[in-house]
């Protein structure tokens, strides 16, 4: 914890000042005491009162006392605060694969909620952008503070037609060049000229980052998946990887089974068979997470691929800062005066 005022932390002398004073109190109580003349009442009365029921209250002042004093200081605590202009962009694999309902209810439908409890969780003013991939990668919202709009979208993922195939390097390219965009930076990561603020001051990093979910092999695209990783790391964008889906996961009936671009058949590969299944691939997305410095999740499981968009929800879009809680002492002081004024008023002893 750090103060903003620490000088103002002197004020909790008054403890022992008040200390002094209340025993000094105590004392003249004491001395009136000793002068009453009607001891069998007075005995009456000093005997229905407990130790710790006199001091209670006492203590609780003093704390409340002491409470006050150190908001006085305006206290900061440690913790994670959202970044100005930072963006996300989430790019989620819609190649047919994902279909498949090793995930349930489909791995689609897990990625669709995982996606809606990220949104839960970002900060307001984060600008999240998405962008759909199968054969070739789609910008389906920009990057926006409009979370609604991108909730919209991916509910509405099934409408998305590209070609067959998973482009895993030409989605990463593109997410890349949106991030980059939506921050105002230039290709290479360095602030665009319009930008006054320095550079070094502002690196990519902090202000760009791309969480990525696929369930397959690349099968398509014109870069290889390793090198869409590179552009990433040249703009110092890390790149957070979710790898869905099992090794067992098929599709029944999948009218593009067989086709080019859409992997294996299931079942040892006979056309016969009409199960249409596609392994992820957590190899190449564990080493694009580690060249981006970004983080890897595997997700074989409904549960698991929305705790690792939880995760992340709670992490992206801020940075180690300080946050000042001076009125949360205010309120403590505030709670435990009353409460001790209550206490006080119960307890006073009272001639019959």
């Amino acid at each position: 914890m750090t103060f903003g005022a620490p000088y103002l932390l002197l004020s909790l002398l008054a403890i022992p000042l008040a200390i002094v004073l209340w025993r000094t109190a105590e004392r003249r109580r004491m001395r009136y005491a000793v002068r009453y003349t009607n001891v069998e009442v007075l005995a009456g009365v000093a005997g229905s009162r407990s130790q710790w029921r006199r001091y209670l209250p006492a203590g609780l002042f003093l704390v409340a006392l002491a409470t006050l004093c150190v908001g006085l200081g305006r206290p900061h605590v440690h913790t994670t605060v959202p970044t100005d202009n930072a963006t996300v962009v989430l790019v989620l694999d819609v190649s047919g694969s994902m279909q498949a309902n090793d995930v349930k209810p489909t791995r689609l439908a897990a990625a669709q909620k995982a996606i809606n409890l990220f949104l839960d969780r970002v900060p307001s003013r984060l600008k999240v952008g998405l962008i759909l991939f199968a054969g070739e990668p789609y910008i389906a919202t920009p990057p926006t503070t409009d979370h609604e709009l991108v909730r919209q979208a991916v509910g509405d993922v099934g409408a998305f037609r590209g070609f067959g195939g998973t482009a895993i390097g030409d989605a990463l390219a593109t997410a890349v060049q949106l991030g980059l965009k939506s921050a105002g930076l230039s290709a290479n990561g360095q602030l665009a000229a319009y930008r006054t603020v320095a550079p070094s001051s502002t690196p990519a990093s902090s202000l760009v980052s791309i969480l990525f979910l696929s369930d397959g092999h690349q099968t398509r695209g014109t870069l290889l998946p390793l090198e869409g990783a590179a552009r990433a790391k040249a703009a110092g964008i890390p790149v957070f990887t979710v790898a869905l889906g099992t090794q067992n996961g098929k599709i029944t009936n999948f009218p593009g089974a067989g086709l080019p671009g859409y992997g294996t058949l299931g079942g040892g590969g006979g056309t016969g068979a009409g199960l249409f299944g596609l392994q992820p691939d957590p190899t190449t997305l564990r080493a694009i997470a580690k060249m981006t410095g970004g983080e890897f999740f595997r997700a074989n499981s409904a549960g698991k691929v929305q705790a690792a968009y939880a995760k992340l929800g709670s992490s992206i879009g801020r940075k180690p800062g300080h946050v000042e809680v001076t009125s949360a002492f205010l309120l403590g002081a505030a709670i435990l005066l009353v409460l001790a004024g209550m206490l006080s008023t119960r307890w006073a002893p009272r001639l019959p």
